[in-house]
C-alpha cells in the first residue's frame, strides 16, 4: 500500500505532530511506503493567485479555467503539481489534522483550494441528460482511500447528536463528501481524538494503540456508503436524491448515505 500523509499542525511536538509520526511508523514497519506532506515545514502558501497558473493567467484572473488550462497544459506551479502527483501516486490518504473553528486549518484548506484544480478534482468526464460529470463515487481519484484523523478541544458529548457543537460527522461531512468523495474517493470512518487539549503524556499510550489499530486496518474497514450521484440514486439533471429513498420530509447530510 502507498499511503501519503497530508499533516497540517505548526508545532512539531504536538499530538498531531506525533500522530503523524506515529502514522509513519507503523506503516512503514508493515512494508507499506509512505510520503509525507507536512504543510507548516514545507511553508505552504495557503492563498490562491495568478502565479499557479503560469505565465498565461488571464487578467482579470478566472480560477477555474485559468485552472484547467494550466492542468491541461502542464503549466501548473511546480509545487501544485507536485501535490497532485503524490495524489495519484497514493492508494490511501490520510489528512492528520487539529479541528479548528469547526474546519481544517486555512494552510489546508489553501492546499485543497490550489491542488484540486479544474479537470484534476472536478469538471471532468461527460455532461449530458443521463450523467452530471464523473464525481461523487467517480473521478480522477476514484479507487483511493482516504482517512482523517481530527483531534478536537472539546469532549465527545460536545459533539455527540445532541451536543452543543453538532454531530461530529455532520461537522466533518463538507470534508469527507464534499471535497474527498467529489473525486472519487472512498472516505473511511473518521478517527476523533476528543478533548486533545486536556490529554497528558500518560494519556498517549492509550492514544497510540487506538490509532496504530486504525492504521492496521485501512484496508479492511468499510467505508462511508455515501451514495453516487450518477448510480440510481439522484434525479440528473437536478441532483435531488429520488423520494423513493427516504421517508417524507427527513433532510439533513443522512439523506446522501445509503441505510
Amino acid at each position: 500500500m502507498k499511503t501519503l500523509i497530508v499533516h497540517a499542525h505548526p508545532e512539531p511536538r504536538s499530538l498531531n505532530g506525533s500522530l503523524k509520526d506515529l502514522a509513519v511508523s507503523t506503516l512503514e514497519a508493515a512494508g507499506h511506503e509512505v510520503r509525507v506532506s507536512d504543510l507548516y515545514a514545507m511553508k505552504w502558501q495557503a492563498a490562491v493567485d495568478a502565479a499557479d497558473y503560469g505565465p498565461a493567467a488571464s487578467d482579470p484572473l478566472r480560477v477555474a479555467s485559468d485552472s484547467g488550462r494550466a492542468f491541461d497544459t502542464g503549466t501548473l506551479a511546480p509545487e501544485v503539481r507536485a501535490e497532485q502527483q503524490k495524489l495519484l501516486w497514493a492508494d490511501t490518504v490520510i489528512f492528520q489534522f487539529p479541528l479548528w473553528w469547526y474546519g481544517m486549518p486555512a494552510i489546508l484548506k489553501g492546499w485543497v483550494d490550489r491542488v484540486f484544480t479544474f479537470h484534476f478534482a472536478y469538471g471532468v468526464g461527460e455532461h449530458s441528460d443521463t450523467k452530471y460529470g464523473e464525481r461523487f463515487g467517480e473521478g480522477t481519484l476514484a479507487g483511493r482511500r482516504a482517512l482523517l484523523s481530527v483531534t478536537t478541544g472539546g469532549p465527545q458529548a460536545h459533539y455527540a447528536a445532541r451536543g452543543i457543537n453538532g454531530p461530529i460527522d455532520d461537522l466533518l461531512f463538507p470534508i469527507q463528501h464534499g471535497i474527498l468523495y467529489y473525486p472519487g474517493m472512498e472516505v473511511l470512518p473518521p478517527f476523533v481524538l476528543y478533548g486533545a487539549d486536556r490529554l497528558t503524556a500518560e494519556d498517549y499510550p492509550d492514544v497510540a494503540k487506538a490509532w496504530e489499530q486504525r492504521l492496521r486496518t485501512l484496508e479492511t474497514t468499510e467505508p462511508i456508503a455515501f451514495r453516487r450521484q450518477n448510480f440510481g440514486d439522484y434525479e440528473i439533471p437536478s441532483l435531488q436524491l429520488k423520494e423513493s429513498l427516504e421517508p417524507a420530509g427527513r433532510t439533513g447530510f443522512g439523506l446522501h448515505v445509503r441505510g
